[in-house]
């Protein structure tokens, strides 16, 4: 069945903010799918859009990490849909997946749980983010609290990574909102430098849970760091303005607030 104008408007923005995401995690993204407009997405699908047509693949610059992101027709997502996207990545060699649905599991599919135990590890956990605040949003509109449910897969050695996240999370990208500070996840060899350079165990540091909506965004791991670096209120006069607008970029550590955090 083909979306109506106000559902077109909402899966453009999610399917934009998708799209962002991947690219912040490493993928590789074209600037043309991020930047395309209603009109052309709508052009694309020849007026026509199903859910199930959304769904795309992305792959890092090196092929070894892959993702699917699906948008299931279903309203609500039942056992079987999950076993169909299991088997297509199976097929193709996949191992991560970001499924975006509208509400969370059918009861049959929670019911299921017990069973396939033995198969998956299921992780379930409430996110409420308050105060996301766009431009396009009404005035003292909230997004609502968000049933999210990660899925790991294992079987002869492999694994497969499952993020089930509702379309209201992804109407606004949160990594761009002006109350959130910049975020940058260390690699491996960065995390041992930071350790080393200062004298402390991943015990010593900060934590940020990995239930925190840029964790979740980043596709951050236990053990992972980031580094945060918030804006300094700095006064400046206006005669002397036009200087510290012109030295910012060089004096950008002067003007920030560094710290770090480990994903727990």
């Amino acid at each position: 069945m083909s979306l109506s104008d106000e559902e077109i408007t909402k899966v453009h923005r999610v399917r934009k903010t998708c799209f962002e995401m991947l690219r912040d995690r490493g993928y590789e993204v074209e600037d043309s799918e991020m930047q395309m407009t209603r009109k052309e997405f709508i052009d694309k699908y020849n007026g026509t859009i199903r859910r199930e047509d959304l769904t795309f693949h992305k792959s890092k610059p090196d092929k070894s990490d892959q993702i699917y992101v699906f948008f299931p027709d279903e309203m609500k997502i039942g056992v079987k849909v999950i076993k169909n996207y299991v088997i297509r990545m199976e097929n193709e060699n996949v191992r991560r997946a970001i499924v975006v649905v509208r509400h969370s599991l059918t009861p049959s599919a929670k019911a299921c749980q017990a069973e396939i135990a033995g198969r998956f590890q299921v992780e379930v956990f409430q996110v409420t983010v308050n105060d996301l605040h766009a431009s396009f949003m009404h005035k003292d509109e909230f997004l609502p609290a968000k049933l999210i449910c990660a899925w790991f897969y294992h079987t002869n050695s492999k694994w497969f990574s499952w993020l089930l996240i509702q379309e209201a999370e992804l109407l606004v990208n949160i990594r761009y909102h002006d109350l959130v500070p910049e975020h940058l996840p260390l690699t491996n060899v960065e995390k041992k430098a930071l350790l080393d350079k200062y004298t402390v165990k991943e015990a010593q540091l900060p934590r940020m849970l990995h239930t925190d909506p840029i964790a979740r965004y980043y596709g951050l791991r236990r053990g992972q760091v980031v580094k945060i670096s918030r804006p300094i209120e700095t006064g400046t006069t206006e005669r002397n303005k036009d200087d510290f607008e012109s030295n910012k970029r060089d004096r950008k550590e002067e003007i920030c607030y560094v710290t770090y955090r480990i994903v727990g």
